[in-house]
């Protein structure tokens, strides 16, 4: 969609016509570790989302050819952190935030840091043809993003959830 002035804009006045700050400024998550010090005892790594690009969103998990190429849902962590916890590359974890919790498999990325930790949405479809499962959306013991988003943090303006700054916690999946 079109500015007004058809530029890009630093300075908004359609968000200052609104009642809110016409230029972006920073302002600290509200589940980060420095916002919340004794959360983050507990959650000590933060939780951020980033989309596959093998797939459409949440879609396509059931087709072969894609699933052969990404089978698992996977969690990229920092070697380091990973070690800290355990937990090694292929390894089934559980993604713990305040609100909830989701499994994954471990794969290693150097280039993170190792405070960040990133999950990948849209883990719910089986794929009969390879045998590969499906996770139930509304369990902790399945694969969905959503359930470790805390649904009441939004942002102010477009009211949407904080996909991309929880904490959280990493740890081996118990064997069941």
């Amino acid at each position: 969609m079109a500015t007004p002035s058809r530029k890009v804009e630093f300075w908004s006045e359609t968000l200052k016509e609104h009642g809110y700050a016409a230029l972006p400024s920073f302002v600290e998550p509200r589940n980060s570790p420095i916002a919340e010090p004794a959360l983050a005892s507990r959650f000590p790594l933060v939780l951020t989302c980033a989309k596959p690009t093998l797939f459409c969103q949440t879609q396509h998990r059931a087709l072969p050819s894609l699933r052969k190429r990404a089978p698992d849902p996977e969690l990229e962590i920092h070697p380091t952190a990973a070690e800290a916890r355990g937990l090694a590359a292929g390894d089934w974890a559980s993604i713990e935030t305040a609100s909830g919790r989701m499994r994954a498999r471990i794969r290693l990325n150097e280039h993170l840091d190792p405070r960040v930790v990133v999950g990948e949405h849209g883990w719910w479809q089986s794929c009969g043809e390879l045998g590969a499962p499906g996770y139930d959306p509304f369990s902790n013991d399945g694969a969905n993003f959503n359930v470790t988003v805390d649904p009441t943090v939004r942002d102010p303006i477009s009211g949407t959830t904080s996909h991309r700054a929880n904490l959280c916690d990493v740890r081996p999946l118990a064997a069941s």
